[in-house]
């Protein structure tokens, strides 16, 4: 019984938390007005109630929003706990409100003091004789929070509801589409670049994960090098990579990537790495490592880094931030409403996180995502837009291919002229770089777009987000 230090979220409840950026009270450089916020917060609620025909109302003295406020019998059934970021001139708005839907109200009126207020109850919308469910709530929550807060426009991506992908899709052997038939050859170059990998024991990105580029790339002189071993800690629905149990990383091995960089002649080094979630740092250390070498042996050559999400781990990043790869790529993969089943051990916020963090370091950042798993060209557009709005300065779109019968079915194939219409949208939004095509992969054309990026850096472009 810790009163207003115990907070109950649980099934049954609908938990919001409104981001926004609250202006001064009295000019830009004065705080917030947390009370009129609250108030705000509070009436968005009531609205909601009334919409459902539920009288709610405040009570004076106490916070949240009551049933019968002026009642002895009155009755808490929303509880609002918000905070402003201090020390900021966006004065960002955190935390939020729980509603009671239909919650199980044993575990607040067994085992806590909701919000320390022991002479009041709460109650809930199903005990007030409001049969709406959650999703009825959300609908009518989201409608009215956009009436209130927003403008003219808004861009809604649910993620929490039940949700059953096609699991079903097209059959593995269904014939694949001209454009997605890549010219395989391999010729004296391919050969090169393989003997030089097989001499040095290195692992490629481009033959673990079968990449269709693999002989355009290695007819270059360019592989994507896979550190940290080629087992991962994560099982993706879309990835070959070996699942098993990982070894411990070779602690030669990025002096054997700077050699394998040097024999090549590479002006620009991509490394990518399995995700180590068994190691301390997640592997970060180890990669910030390869890099350091890489520039011992070769100076002058650019850095492109592929790396996990680090768990979202501050310290773990800040060991590649520290380095300063020339490009901090991390994959979003898909649309926020498929990651739980894309990607089960990841998450759309935490990547977009990891994404703003890097660009906040000052670096050159990336991200990638598939096509052909079941989204929407909306919810493609509001991906664009969540990039550009965590400032990713390159991004690369390509159609999901099927590993094999035990990976994610691939939905439909997207024609070359929606990869077209991604690419010209998503460079109206301001990204400097979007390599969309069938059969584009994170590192494809990596020099070229890490190039248009730095001039677009260098020439200060600009361009202004139009849509939210």
């Amino acid at each position: 019984n810790r009163g207003g230090d115990v907070t109950y979220h649980g099934p049954g409840q609908l938990v919001a938390y409104p981001i926004r950026s609250l202006p001064g009270k009295h000019g830009d450089a004065s705080p917030a007005d947390v009370t009129a916020y609250v108030c705000s917060v509070e009436q968005l609620v009531i609205d909601t109630l009334a919409e459902l025909g539920v009288v709610a109302g405040r009570k004076s003295g106490y916070p949240g929003v009551w049933i019968d406020a002026d009642m002895p019998r009155a009755r808490k059934i929303c509880a609002i706990g918000v905070r402003v970021a201090r020390g900021s001139t966006t004065r960002r708005t955190m935390h939020g409100f729980a509603l009671n839907v239909d919650p199980d109200l044993r575990y607040m009126r067994e085992h806590i003091v909701p919000c320390g207020i022991a002479e009041y109850p709460v109650t809930s919308l199903r005990e007030e004789g409001c049969n709406a469910s959650l999703r009825q709530v959300a609908d009518v929550v989201a409608r009215l929070a956009v009436e209130r807060w927003g403008d003219s426009s808004d861009d809604r991506q649910d993620v929490a509801w039940d949700y059953e992908p096609d699991v079903v899709g097209m059959h593995i052997t269904q014939r694949k589409p001209e454009w997605l038939r890549p010219r395989v050859e391999h010729g004296a170059d391919v050969l090169a670049t393989k003997k030089t990998l097989r001499d040095l024991h290195l692992v490629t990105v481009c033959e673990e994960a079968g990449c269709p580029n693999l002989s355009e790339c290695w007819k270059e002189g360019t592989a994507t090098f896979m550190v940290l071993g080629e087992r991962c800690t994560r099982a993706c629905g879309f990835c070959l990579v070996d699942t098993r149990k990982p070894e411990l990383p070779d602690t030669d091995e990025p002096q054997r990537v700077a050699e394998a960089v040097a024999r090549m002649g590479l002006s620009h080094a991509v490394l990518t790495m399995v995700a180590r979630d068994d190691l301390e740092d997640g592997g970060f250390a180890h990669v910030a490592e390869c890099v350091k070498a890489i520039r011992d042996r070769r100076p002058g050559t650019a850095v492109e880094t592929l790396v996990s999400d680090a768990k979202g781990d501050d310290a773990s990043l800040e060991k590649l931030f520290a380095v300063r790869p020339e490009v901090f790529n991390h994959n979003i993969e898909t649309v926020a409403r498929l990651q739980r089943i894309v990607r089960p051990s990841a998450g759309y916020a935490r990547s977009l996180s990891v994404l703003a963090r890097a660009k906040r370091a000052g670096l050159v950042t990336k991200s990638g995502f598939m096509l052909g798993l079941g989204e929407t060209s909306e919810e493609v557009e509001s991906l664009l837009v969540d990039l550009a709005a965590v400032g990713v300065q390159i991004v690369t779109i390509g159609q999901y291919l099927r590993p094999s019968a035990d990976h994610l079915p691939v939905v439909r194939w997207a024609t070359p002229e929606e990869f077209a219409q991604y690419r010209a949208f998503g460079e109206s939004l301001g990204i400097s770089h979007v390599e969309s095509s069938p059969l584009t992969r994170s590192s494809y054309h990596a020099r070229e777009a890490a190039g248009s990026a730095s001039t677009a850096t260098a020439t200060h472009e600009v361009k202004v987000l139009v849509r939210r």
